[in-house]
């Protein structure tokens, strides 16, 4: 009797530890086997292909915007300039509506300037969306193979082991689905594209890329605008700081 239940217990410790290779020779590599893993998004985008060549385009675009800045900050400080020195050499009544009309210019040309700002914001939280939305697939996979339940964001994990975070995996099986993303992007249409038109840009061809400027585009918004005094004078304003 004794020994009929040594060899019944020592078939079911055969059987029990030859369970967990079957499944392992069933996933890919790589992937561990709970029914709660874990991923750093932000990672997850910002290591991907996708989101490396989001990113690139989100800062040249940037950068397109703050050299534009300076080019209109420079140009609308001249301009001031050159108002400030008409002042006794123009009756005061056209000097205070030239004073206006640089005064309109400053606002419009801010307006324009914020708006390209907000939009590559938008941009950013979108392509986001977009790249979550084309990873889901993938992350669903990688559930299936693991046996898990739930994706958790780290962040929101008080204390987890390493081995159930799944980031790099995951990176590597997005970047192997969807490449950089570049395949569905619309052609002709750089990532940065948004449908924001500035109300009342001063240059800009309604519906142009925030990043194309006409070189004939003559003034730039500071963050102060010149203000007619009383007797007609406008009051100088210091460069905006950026």
């Amino acid at each position: 009797m004794t020994r009929a239940l040594r060899q019944s217990a020592l078939a079911l410790a055969l059987a029990l530890a030859g369970a967990p290779l079957a499944a392992q020779e069933a996933t890919r590599p790589g992937v561990v086997q709970s029914v709660i893993l874990t991923v750093e998004f932000d990672r997850l985008f910002g290591e991907s292909a996708y989101g490396r060549r989001v990113t690139a385009a989100l800062e040249e675009e940037g950068a397109a915007i703050s050299a534009e800045n300076r080019r209109i900050e420079a140009a609308l400080t001249d301009e001031e300039r050159a108002l400030t020195e008409k002042r006794g050499t123009v009756p005061p009544a056209e000097f205070r509506k030239l004073a206006d009309a640089f005064d309109q210019k400053v606002q419009e040309l801010r307006r324009g300037q914020d708006a390209k700002a907000r939009a590559l914001g938008n941009v950013s939280e979108e392509r986001r969306r977009q790249f979550m939305a084309a990873a889901q697939p993938v992350l669903a996979d990688l559930m299936k193979e693991a046996g898990a339940a739930v994706i958790l964001d780290e962040r929101s994990v008080f204390l987890a082991a390493d081995v159930i975070d799944i980031t790099d995996t995951a990176i590597s099986r997005i970047d192997e689905a969807i490449g950089d993303g570049s395949a569905e992007a619309p052609q002709g249409e750089p990532d940065t594209q948004t449908d924001v038109q500035p109300e009342a840009q001063l240059g800009v061809v309604p519906g142009a890329q925030p990043d194309i400027v006409p070189e004939a585009q003559p003034d730039v918004v500071p963050d102060t605008q010149p203000q007619a005094r009383p007797d007609g004078q406008p009051q100088q304003s210091a460069p905006a700081q950026e």
